[in-house]
This record gives C-alpha cells, structure tokens and sequence, in this order.
C-alpha cells in the first residue's frame, strides 16, 4: 500500500464553525488505503496463457472488447476535516450539528472499503484473498438489496433528510454511486492484475472455452449436451411472450437473434443460468474430462466458469436462429419489504408471502458485462424500466460473491492454518455440566472455544431425565442445525420445549420457517415473535429437578445459535445459574411467549423497556463520578455505533473529559477528535481473519468497573425494535479476562486496525519502525484461556 501522507491522526483535533449548515460528509479514502497510482494502461484483452486454437464460430460472433481505465481513483476535492481546519475555532458547537456525524450509508461503504483492502493484502494466504473479494462483492450486494431502494424512494418524492448529519437521500444516491464505482474499479484490478494471475502462478487457472484444446472443448461441449443442455430455458420476447420476469440476483443472458435465412429480422430472447448447475468446472490437462468438484488436484487442468460455457453454446438453444451477440446481467432487487404484520392473522403465512414476493421486489441495480453492444443495454433497460445510474459494468465475472467457493479447492498451503477451538474441561462428554455451572459461572469465546460447548449444554439438557423443561431462542438457525435437533429430541423424550423462532430474520427467513413447521409438527411450543419487533436476543434456559427442587440455568450469547457462523464470528456466552439472571430470563420468556410488561428487571438490560435508558444512566454516572474523581473511561466493542441519542451521550461524556475508546467493525456516525466535541474519543475497526461479532459494553465506575456483553449494537432498531439482552458479567474473574484477554488486545492491534479519522475516512495501521507486529486474534488465539485468572 501507499504510504501515508495524510497529516491528521487519531489524536490530533479539527475545529467546527459555530453554526454551520448541512454539508455532504464526503469522506475521500486515505492516502494509506489507495495503491500506489499507477500509469494509464493501455487498452487491451486479458486472456489466460493457456494454448488457443482456432475460435469457435460462436465465439467468434462476439467482438472482444478491451477493458479500459474509466476513472481517477481520487478526487479534487479537499477532505472535510482539512476544510474544518481552516474555520476560526468556535465558543460552542451544537450536537445538533449535521457535520458531527457521518452519514451511515457512506460508512457502510468506508467498511466495505476495509475488506476489500484485506483483499488487497499480501500477507494474507492467496485463496483468503480471494475469499475476502467474494465477501466484499456479497456485501455490495447485501447493501443494494437493503438500503438503496429506500433512498431512490425519497429522492424520487424529494423526502427531507432523517439522519443526524442531514444529508439528502440525493446527495446520499449520488455519494454511494461515485464511491461505489471507485472501490469496484479497484476491485477489478485487483483480481486482473494480482489474485488471478497469482492462482495461475499457483496452477490454478481460470480459463476461457476459447483458450482450450479442442479435445477439451468437445468433453465440455458433451458435458453441456448432458447436464447443462435439459435444464435451461430459452425465453423468446415478442408481442406474444411479454419480456420474463427476472430473479433476484440470478446470472442471465440476453441475446440478439437473426432467423437464418431472413437477414436482417433481429428478435430478443433471454436465458437464464440455472441456480443448480455448478459454476466451476474443472477440466483436466490429463485427458480433458469434465467434472464440477472443485476438490480435485486443480494444478493438472484448468477451471471454466459455467456461463462461458453456456455462452459458446447458446445456439444450440435456438434451431433455425443464429446468434448475433450476447451479453451477461445481472440485477439486484429491492429485498426490504414490508411485512403487513399488523393486519396478518398469520405471522407464518404473511412471512411466507412475503419471501416470495421478494424474489422479484423492484430492480435497484442492473450489472452488466463490460461491452455488450448498446443496442442490448438498451432493450434491458427499457424492459427493466431503469436509468442510466442503475446501471454498473464490470470486467470481472458478474456475481463474484460465488468466488469464495474457491475456499474448496484442496490447497492448504494457500489458505491460513486450520485451527482447533479447545473445549473447556467442564463441557466435556464425561461431566455434569449443570454440576459445573453450579459452582460457578463459565464464559466460552467462540471460535477459539468451541460452539461444541452449546451443544454440548443442550445435548445433556435434552438427555437428563431430571431437566424438565428447555426454552431457546432462534435467530438464524442455519440449514443444518444441531441445536434444533436436540430440541427435537428433548421433545421427543417427553420434555418441555419452547422455541421462540423469529420468522423475520433477513435472508434466514426461509430455513427458520422450516424448523418451526418441523418443531411444532414434533409438538414443540413454537412462537413465532411479535409483529414489528424482532427478537433477537441469544438465550437458552433449561429447568431441572435437583433434590425434589426446581433448578435454573441459563445460557447467554451475543451470536445466533448457528454452529456454522460459530467457527469464523467471534462471539461471548455466558452459562450461569446465577438466581437473579434466571429470574430475568424467566420474566422475558414468558413476555415473549404470552403477554406482559416488565418495567423493571434485576440484572438484564433489555430492549426495548430498559436498555437505552439504563445505557444512557451509565454513561452519565461515568461524567458524574469523572468530574469528581477523574479517570471517566468508557469502552465500546459493537458491529455499529449510529443511533443518533447515544452518538449525542457519548459526545457529551467526550466533551466532559471521559475518555472513550470504541471497538466498531462496521458503520459508526461519529467523528473523533473535534475540538470541544470529541477529543477524548478513539474509535477503531478490527477486519481480520475472524469477523469480529461480540458486543461489550465497559464503564470504569471510579475503579469498580461493570461490564455488559450481549446482543445488542448501538443501533435505532436494537435499542428500540427489538428484543435485546445485555448482561453484566458478575464474576471479578471473568469480567477482568474479558477485558485484558480480548478487548486490550484489540486496544493493541496494529495490523489489523483501523482507526477513524474525523472526516469519515479510517486510516490503517501499521507496526512503526522497530515496533513489533501484533495481530489480535493471533495474541488471542494464543494465550485466551476465559477461566483462570
């Protein structure tokens, strides 16, 4: 990367006019997060160097078209930090003031930035690259489906601006396009000019149908003629047969015809490729046979991507016709609906509905190959009804988010290490788990303990003939869940099981569905959540017969019960009997299952009743007790930091002189270090090989510090639409191992960090001269052991 040239650090201050009006937070990227500029490259067409021989007809009907540079990478513009910096200093600055804050839509973009950038790192194994690049594509995609829409919404009815920093949902539309385009221009270098030829470098080689043999051809021409051919669809557009609708983010063709022997009669069909049909083929140099497992020694052939072989091919799917050019698109369709939940009689019913509705919600982004001919931009446009800013060209193979499917191949030497998540002595199969919790409370740290310890509190609870009865959440269940399973099997042994299932869980909705029918079917007690509130709060509480008495105990997360995500997202869990805990949970079981209001609970905090207020109270009393004694310190560890009240009680607590360091992996609407607002304020994300995912809440407390973890970000939608657990970590022991073992780490981290700057760009850390290298999750990995002091 380039070196830094950029003067203002973490710790220096900028200064904010006195009234100021609504200006666009327009954050240019670091000069540490670009590549080093390079010359304007000459048009040209990348190949593959693998053997080419004569091109096939079909081939040869489309014109290769070069790939040219489109656009600098950075703007004239200056930051607005530096444009602050040149105001007088002012007497007082009001929180209200849109330039305090950073407009969350563009520091989603600010973290997308990050992982391409990771991406982008050397150091890093080759095929983790490349999953990195598939995870920055999904994420852009994830975005378009969810936020977009909305925005093009209230720029198209002139909506005023929502969000504390008061830019309008055009000049918002207009950022994220400029942005957008910026970042994916270097994502396509990077996978042109590095990770591409790099895996070449390594004999993985990603060829094209025109640079093969002809024996290999034929074997994948007989391939297509037996697995691929039966299962595609041609779909004519005429008068008669209407333009067809298009799924969500499903790879297609468009494809211009001419009906042999009448030249000139140009007709307009569609092609759409399977969902089901492999997107790798491998095809070996050996003795050119075809297969889809991308677990084979890739180094002794070569690897097609499936719509290339399609595209050679497409005139087999029209007799008579011959092709005169095609194209791949790609759309993105709104996927943030409303479920009308208040007018459902059936929650289940109305989210069904719902999910298949949003396979085709309106189309926000059209993604095409760089030059297909305009006459097909145009009739995609036309048909779509779009505009041109909709419209997104890429040189790279549409939906790269499947790329990370390369994680298959079998190549240990270009992926990191495989790690082994220990299992603490008290979750072994020979002990008592319940007896263990009894003495004391126990926390695990997932992935470096492993979710095997879960599994294992449920796997007793389901097989103990004295546990009478377990109640769980489910927020993403996953597509194979071993926790569903043993709540099955608890039913099955005659317990009694409550499941509480959030049927709205974005893009899970579908699988968590599935487990309720199952559940309820085996005569589980599903519950299907409230409408308009999410539960997303990670408990489960089993009740057991001890000595003729009933006993309590109780897990805590801040991550799903999801045994996949449990090895890649770093999450906390408590298991505890503690009796106020269990009295909590108790009271918000049955709030969530039957009806009640709990004003008051004794320990949890709980959204959305008591959580905002008891946060706001604790970052108060941490001004209070700091004008006092001194030593105000407040710590943060979230995946977001934008609600507008507490961005307004952290800036107060900045301004009071607590100092307050944020651990935030994704968005976050503060700006650190402006003068007379927040110059005791550091906020830092972390984007390594683990996805940072445990939420942590420290507050000093003149030296009796309380520490909370849960599932809670610091979000409008946690903190007020949903619900939520926060709990305090009671045990000296473990309080003090979560805060040295895991968030000083982070604290310490210089090559995974990245610190924000206060005019919404982040710049990445690196070891200074002499200094050595610490990689948190590294440092964890290492010494985290949760249950010695």
């Amino acid at each position: 990367m380039a070196a830094n040239k950029t003067e203002t650090t973490a710790t220096e201050t900028t200064q904010l006019p006195e009234q100021t009006k609504p200006e666009t937070p327009v954050q240019e990227t670091p000069k540490a997060e670009q590549p080093a500029a390079k010359p304007a490259r000459k048009p040209r067409v990348r190949t593959t160097a693998v053997k080419k021989p004569a091109a096939s007809k079909a081939a040869a009907a489309k014109t290769p078209v070069a790939r040219t540079p489109r656009r600098a990478s950075t703007s004239a513009k200056k930051p607005v930090a530096e444009a602050i910096q040149e105001l007088p200093a002012p007497k007082h600055i009001s929180l209200e003031d849109p330039a305090l804050y950073t407009n969350r839509e563009l520091s989603w973009i600010e973290f997308d930035r990050k992982v391409l950038e990771t991406a982008m790192d050397p150091a890093i194994p080759l095929l983790n690259r490349v999953l990195f690049l598939s995870i920055f594509f999904n994420n852009l995609d994830e975005f378009y489906m969810v936020r977009v829409m909305n925005l093009q919404k209230q720029a198209r009815s002139g909506a005023e601006p929502t969000g504390p920093d008061k830019l309008s949902p055009a000049k918002q539309l207009s950022e994220i396009r400029r942005k957008v385009l910026e970042i994916v221009d270097q994502a396509e270098d990077l996978w042109l000019d590095q990770l591409k030829p790099a895996l070449a470098k390594k004999d993985i080689v990603i060829a094209k149908y025109a640079d093969l043999t002809k024996e290999q051809q034929e074997n994948l021409n007989r391939y297509y003629d037996e697995d691929i051919f039966p299962v595609l669809t041609p779909q004519g557009v005429d008068a008669g047969r209407p333009f067809p609708m298009i799924s969500n983010t499903s790879l297609n063709f468009v494809i211009e015809l001419e009906e042999i022997g009448k030249e000139g009669k140009v007709r307009y069909a569609r092609v759409k490729c399977p969902n089901n049909v492999p997107r790798f083929l491998f095809v070996s140099n050996k003795d050119s046979t075809v297969t889809p497992n991308l677990g084979v020694t890739v180094s002794e052939g070569v690897l097609i991507l499936s719509e290339d072989l399609i595209a050679n091919r497409l005139e087999t799917l029209f007799p008579g016709y011959r092709v005169i050019t095609s194209g791949l698109f790609r759309i993105t369709r709104n996927t943030d609906g409303e479920i009308e939940e208040d007018e459902a009689d059936d929650l289940l019913a109305a989210v069904r509905d719902y999910v298949e509705q949003r396979r085709f919600g309106s189309v926000v982004r059209l993604e095409i190959e760089r030059g297909m001919p305009q006459r097909l931009q145009d009739f995609l446009v036309d048909h779509l009804d779009l505009i041109q800013v909709q419209i997104y060209r890429y040189s790279i193979p549409l939906g790269f988010s499947d790329f990370g499917r390369l994680m298959r191949i079998d190549r240990p030497g270009l992926k990191y290490p495989e790690t082994h998540p220990r299992t603490p002595k008290e979750f072994e199969p020979d002990r008592n788990c319940f007896t263990e919790i009894r003495k004391k409370d126990l926390m695990v740290y997932h992935p470096y303990d492993s979710f095997n310890c879960v599994l294992e509190f449920l796997r007793q609870a389901a097989l103990d003939p004295n546990v009478v009865a377990i109640k769980q959440t489910l927020y993403r269940c996953g597509s194979d869940s071993p926790v569903a399973k043993w709540l099955l099997e608890a039913r099955r042994r005659g317990k009694q099981v409550t499941a509480v299932v959030e049927l709205k869980a974005r893009f899970d909705e579908e699988q968590n569905m599935n487990w309720a029918e199952e559940m309820e079917r085996n005569g589980v007690n599903v519950v299907y959540g409230f409408a308009g509130l999410k539960i997303h709060a990670k408990l489960c509480f089993v009740i057991r017969r001890e000595h003729g008495s009933l006993v309590r105990y109780a897990h805590i997360g801040s991550g799903n019960y999801n045994a996949a995500s449990a090895k890649i997202y770093t999450d906390l869990g408590l298991f505890t009997a503690n009796r106020a805990i269990c009295d909590d949970i108790q009271d918000l079981f049955n709030v969530m299952t039957g009806y009640g209001r709990v004003k008051h609970y004794r320990e949890l905090l709980v959204s959305p009743n008591t959580l905002r207020g008891k946060l706001v109270e604790h970052i108060r009393r941490e001004v209070a007790i700091h004008k006092k004694e001194g030593n105000g310190h407040i710590i943060i560890k979230c995946n977001q930091l934008v609600d507008a009240e507490m961005m307004k009680e952290i800036y107060e607590a900045c301004r009071a002189g607590v100092k307050v360091e944020c651990i935030v992996r994704g968005i976050c609407g503060l700006r650190p270090g402006v003068s007379g607002v927040s110059e005791t304020l550091s906020v830092r994300s972390i984007v390594g090989r683990l996805l940072e995912h445990a939420r942590v809440y420290y507050f000093h407390n003149g030296g009796k510090p309380e520490v909370y973890f849960g599932s809670a970000d610091m979000m409008t939608r946690n903190l007020s639409g949903r619900i939520e657990v926060l709990t305090p970590i009671l045990d000296p022991v473990l309080r003090t191992n979560v805060m040295k073992q895991i968030i000083e780490p982070q604290l310490k981290d210089n090559i995974h960090a990245w610190v924000l700057l206060s005019d919404g760009s982040y710049k990445k850390l690196s070891p200074a001269k002499g200094e050595k290298i610490y990689d948190s999750q590294e440092e964890i990995a290492k010494h985290l052991n949760l249950q010695k002091a």
